[in-house]
């Protein structure tokens, strides 16, 4: 004997245009020297883009988002730390020998350097900044 249930389907209709994180883009002063950072230090990939000329340069951020750094005439300011990206990696201390050998500083929140940031959670943080002083933070968050 088969038995079948219907289970009522939920409607998504409010849903259905909802936005989805697509990139985050910066500006750069200078593309290879931004750019070097990100592949390098932070590590990420370089992957195509559309515009086949050399003020972009696209970076995998994660599956089917986009970090872009564009070149231009990027206004000198001074970033607050609370405005960051943020990556995870699944060992921190093993990133932090990496900025090591690199000689890349980095700070806990407060601005102490080589100092590890404690989350409430026990999520270890630490902050650097790439060439143009945008904030990064870097973190084993699971």
């Amino acid at each position: 004997m088969l038995i079948a249930f219907v289970l009522p389907q939920q409607s998504n209709a409010q849903n259905v245009n909802q936005p989805v994180f697509n990139h985050a883009a910066l500006c750069a002063k200078n593309l290879k020297k931004t750019a070097d950072f990100y592949r390098n230090v932070i590590q990420l990939k370089e992957i195509h883009h559309p515009f086949k000329d050399t003020v972009h340069v696209w970076l995998k951020i994660g599956e089917g988002l986009a970090l872009h750094i564009i070149q231009g005439e990027c206004p000198t300011t001074v970033h607050d730390i609370g405005i960051h990206l943020c990556f995870s990696v699944p060992n921190l201390d093993a990133f932090i020998h990496h900025l090591d050998e690199m000689k890349v500083s980095y700070s806990n929140w407060t601005g102490q350097p080589k100092k590890i940031q404690l989350r409430a959670d026990g999520v270890k943080q630490i902050y650097l900044q790439d060439p143009d002083g945008f904030w990064v933070e870097v973190n084993d968050s699971k």
